[in-house]
């Protein structure tokens, strides 16, 4: 098996970008640009970048996966699953898995004790970033080759979300985890997609090469190249001069209007939009002051972000859950833009002169143009934001180690309010603790809520609880929604991609075995 693989990434290591003609690349190479210097670790249960999230979804699958092209979980369909069923109180779910199915690299057949090893892997917190997310999971077992059975602790409205493709749901190869190692697994990937790990060179590419074993078909596509260009100049030059065949856009209204106009190309604002939201960590002076925490909040003019944004790609935040998403509040009571009043509430709080705060931010253009617009925003109010740029990957690790006063996070999750508000407002999640996830505010006010709305069944009920959460978040100013993002892709017209695409939750594209080019 490992001469298998020495053989395959000795393959890679021959491509040259040199090599890949626009002739060629339109009839077999897929050549996608990503707005980003890395992709991080090659861990699909501990990876949750958008550059990382979106290259993984091509090698790993999940139990079930929502349609491709769609996001809303009524288009939940089979994956490695082939049908599943679940007991009246929701407490015990049962997977029937395809037979057949083959793992990457010679590591054999995909069954049960796969997909048991997976789910516990996932659950752990020193092998996963979602690790949360699995909480309620009492035992996964495997009843016999292909038959697996996830009993809860209590019921909960996300299980389907916790087993597809996307995030802890990833499904994984035990033998190729076993024989490599969590390390050596992290640099190569073994899974059982359309397309298989080949190569990676950190600052410049991963390469994907198709999976000719794949359970639904052979792909038409032979090869992924994944470049990584954080420069959104270069990637356009790159785009418009036929190196590219797919790239991530800049996040903003005069590129899409831009791209929009060249010929042969089609741009898709896709969902799910991520929500950018400034997390202010109520443990560090001053933002242990509610007054000073109410002054950013009400130094911030949403509006004004969208309009740099641009209104077709972009929309004003409501609360601290997406709009989408099962469960969100329209009307949570968000601070209005009142600079007066922010000036007022620091005087109030000893603060007369203004503030500095500090916080770490990705280099990523998209993100950073927004930060630098909040920046300016609160510097009318006499609150000074220092700003320490690091690589994307970089600052993930770091915001994680609890080394931020202030984290502006961009994220997009299961369309459902109980993964955000449990991920990114319940204690459990806070950051440095030993079940940390994305609470970068340490907030806690509203756990009653969220647990509560977890084990609730009936639905009506459970939306009351997570709309009184989203109330009680917002109140404390444990964050500052500012608005959601659309996803910006472009590709050539020549590239079918097998499905209409309006959204993808793991924020790029799927490939299919279907994705073709038609010259």
């Amino acid at each position: 098996m490992m001469r298998r693989i020495a053989a395959l990434a000795a393959l890679g290591a021959a491509v040259t970008f040199g090599a890949m003609a626009p002739a060629q690349a339109q009839q077999t190479t897929l050549r996608v640009g990503i707005a980003s210097a890395d992709a991080g670790v090659l861990d699909p249960h501990l990876n949750s970048s958008t550059p990382g999230r979106g290259f993984l979804q091509w090698i790993f699958n999940g139990l079930v996966r929502i349609k491709p092209g769609e996001l809303s979980p009524e288009f939940m369909e089979a994956d490695l699953a082939e049908r599943w069923e679940s007991s009246a109180d929701g407490k015990t779910w049962t997977f029937h898995l395809r037979q057949g199915v083959q793992c990457h690299g010679g590591f054999g057949e995909f069954t049960a004790e796969d997909a048991v090893f997976s789910l516990n892997r996932a659950a752990t917190r020193d092998t996963s970033s979602f690790s949360s997310d699995y909480v309620a999971f009492d035992r996964v077992e495997a009843v016999d080759r292909y038959t697996v059975r996830i009993t809860l602790k209590e019921n909960i409205p996300s299980l389907l979300g916790a087993v597809m493709n996307y995030a802890g749901g990833f499904q994984v190869c035990k033998a190729a985890v076993e024989q490599l190692g969590n390390e050596g697994f992290r640099r190569r990937p073994i899974g059982t997609g359309p397309f298989a790990f080949a190569e990676y060179v950190p600052q410049q590419y991963g390469r994907l090469v198709a999976n000719d074993q794949y359970f639904r078909g052979k792909p038409q596509i032979r090869e992924v190249m994944y470049r990584f260009i954080p420069s959104d100049a270069a990637r356009d030059l790159a785009f418009q001069a036929g190196e590219l065949d797919m790239i991530y856009g800049r996040q903003d209204q005069t590129w899409f209007t831009r791209t929009q106009q060249l010929p042969n190309v089609r741009v898709i604002a896709m969902q799910p939009a991520e929500m950018s939201v400034i997390h202010l960590n109520m443990t560090m002076p001053p933002l242990d002051d509610i007054r000073v925490r109410q002054a950013i909040a009400h130094a911030i003019n949403r509006d004004q972000i969208v309009q740099l944004r641009g209104p077709n790609t972009s929309v004003t935040a409501l609360s601290v859950v997406p709009r989408g998403y099962l469960g969100h509040n329209p009307n949570a009571p968000l601070l209005p833009p009142d600079i007066a009043r922010a000036r007022a509430l620091l005087a109030e709080a000893g603060h007369p002169n203004g503030i500095t705060i500090r916080a770490i931010h990705t280099t990523l253009p998209g993100m950073m143009s927004v930060m630098e617009g909040i920046q300016a925003q609160l510097r009318r109010a006499g609150i000074t934001l220092e700003i320490t740029p690091v690589e994307h990957a970089t600052f993930h690790q770091q915001i994680r180690q609890n080394l931020s006063q202030v984290v502006h996070f961009q994220a997009a999750r299961f369309p459902v309010a109980d993964v955000y508000l449990t991920q990114f407002f319940h204690s459990r999640s806070i950051v440095g603790t030993p079940t940390a996830v994305t609470n970068f505010s340490h907030c806690r006010v509203a756990d009653a809520e969220i647990d509560a709305a977890r084990g609730e069944t009936d639905r009506d009920r459970a939306i009351a609880l997570w709309r009184t959460a989203q109330d009680k978040i917002v109140r404390e100013v444990c964050a500052v929604p500012v608005y959601e993002q659309m996803q910006l892709w472009a590709y050539r017209t020549n590239l079918d991609l097998g499905y209409e695409l309006k959204a993808s939750l793991n924020l790029a594209p799927p490939l299919l075995e279907t994705t073709r080019f038609t010259r």
